[in-house]
């Protein structure tokens, strides 16, 4: 099998996309995925739901994250090719055409979506964030300025996508790191004239006051916070040195996402009650408990920072991962036409104006068809999760047959985590049916499934016929063959 370095070589060589992202934006790309608006807003609502053992939750989902990273960063250094996952999909059913071709079209399509609803929602949610500032704005046309500023900025080149999303995952990441090292005194009683004080964990009807289900169930719900460190994988074909940067940004996602998501939480536990009315606001509340001046405001421009980069990622990823699909012939080949800059124009508008659609939706069918893709996009994601997850079972093999030099990277205790990790995702997605708040959002997540297999199946019978194999699968097909001989 050729799985070398000019796999690499001749992917890159041929889809024209310019390398020009470095090292520093890989690893804020990664980072600033991993941190988003979610951490700052939504995680109120799942500390209220279980307590202070919410912490429980966040670490069990997050664990769950990082094995996922650790497999695309297996994945991706052994073969850094555009469209990510969504090629390993294909590639990993090499032996078996038919079922790759779906998985690859599944897989991508899916992901896709996710983003394409993320930038609506970004949009959206970006649009009362500078409401907070100026009220008299229509909601609508914010949201719309947004949309296109961030869509003109992807249009340029993917250095300008890369510069944008460095400063807006620096001040991400400094904002919590700020906030860690401030909560982190105050809590210790090293703030003036405050002495040490961990009562909140406990005081409040214990550490887990609801039990253990409902840490379970905000496991569920923390799920989607985490979605969007995956990025990384998908920039790596636009940069000069992809194993070395996605090693790199990987491993930066790996050793950070716990202190992020699980000290921050941690830390607001701690400094308010999980059962006062301010856990609505959790950040701001626990900046305000601290006696920090203007913390509605510094919060605000936080999380108005955090939406921005989801937005700007969104448009990226979305476009890039609709770039692969038309490479297979999985999506019209009339969106494959590159810029001279290397961005593939007629893919980001493409995304874009779903955008602009569902942006309207938003406010003119709010509670219709804007609830469908909102309920919807997060179980699609989790899918894409197991869908890397057997990706990387089955690469792993055969890559340890054939080229185990590629594997520089390597995902830990194979095959035995990464067997765990496709047990936890599905474990969640059964979970999700029984509880209440989740059923909704699972059985449209499976709507959502059912209508892209349905387009699957008009592709194979009216569409361009078989789907073309790239000559990584060939290779992979002809060296498994020879091996059954």
């Amino acid at each position: 099998m050729q799985v070398d370095s000019s796999t690499s070589q001749q992917e890159g060589a041929g889809d024209a996309l310019k390398h020009t992202l470095k090292q520093r934006h890989m690893s804020m790309i990664a980072l600033g995925g991993v941190i988003g608006a979610g951490l700052f807003v939504g995680s109120g609502v799942v500390v209220k739901s279980a307590g202070p053992a919410v912490v429980l939750s966040f670490l069990l989902t997050g664990c769950l994250v990082i094995l996922v990273m650790r497999m695309l960063g297996e994945m991706a250094v052994a073969q850094p090719i555009v469209g990510s996952f969504y090629q390993y999909a294909r590639i990993a059913w090499a032996d078996k055409p038919k079922v790759g071709d779906l998985a690859g079209f599944l897989t991508g399509w899916m992901y896709w979506y996710f983003w394409v609803i993320v930038v609506a929602l970004e949009a959206v949610a970006g649009a009362d964030l500078v409401r907070f500032w100026m009220p008299e704005w229509p909601s609508w046309i914010i949201s719309l300025v947004l949309l296109l500023l961030l869509t003109l900025t992807n249009l340029f080149s993917v250095k300008s996508f890369g510069e944008f999303e460095f400063w807006f995952a620096s001040i991400k990441v400094a904002a919590i790191v700020v906030f860690l090292f401030l909560g982190a005194l105050y809590v210790c009683g090293l703030w003036p004239g405050v002495s040490a004080n961990f009562s909140n964990l406990t005081e409040h009807g214990g550490f887990m006051p609801k039990g253990i289900v409902p840490v379970l169930t905000a496991a569920v719900a923390a799920t989607g916070f985490y979605f969007g460190a995956e990025i990384v994988t998908i920039a790596a074909a636009e940069t000069a040195e992809p194993e070395k940067a996605v090693a790199k940004a990987t491993q930066s996602v790996i050793t950070r996402v716990l202190v992020f998501y699980v000290g921050s939480v941690l830390l607001v536990v701690c400094l308010i009650p999980w059962n006062s009315q301010g856990i609505a606001t959790p950040y701001v509340s626990a900046l305000q408990s601290m006696g920090i001046p203007y913390a509605p405001h510094i919060m605000n421009a936080v999380v108005l920072t955090a939406v921005l980069s989801a937005l700007n990622s969104g448009i990226y990823a979305s476009s890039r991962m609709l770039f692969a699909l038309t490479k297979r012939g999985d999506a019209p080949m009339a969106l494959a036409k590159l810029s001279k800059n290397g961005v593939p124009v007629r893919a980001t508008l493409f995304a874009t104006l779903f955008g602009y659609g569902a942006v309207v939706m938003s406010y003119v069918s709010p509670d219709t068809v804007f609830a469908f893709l909102v309920n919807s996009y997060g179980t699609v994601a989790l899918m894409v999760y197991i869908s890397i997850a057997i990706a990387q079972l089955r690469l792993r093999r055969y890559l340890e047959r054939t080229a185990p030099e590629r594997l520089k990277v390597k995902m830990w205790c194979f095959p035995w985590l990464t067997y765990l990790a496709i047990v936890g995702m599905v474990a969640i997605m059964v979970a999700m049916a029984f509880i209440p708040d989740q059923r909704t959002p699972l059985a449209l997540g499976f709507v959502s499934l059912a209508l892209l297999l349905v387009a699957y199946f008009v592709r194979v019978r009216w569409g361009q016929g078989t789907l073309a194999r790239t000559q990584q699968q060939e290779a992979i097909l002809a060296a498994q063959r020879s091996g059954r001989g």
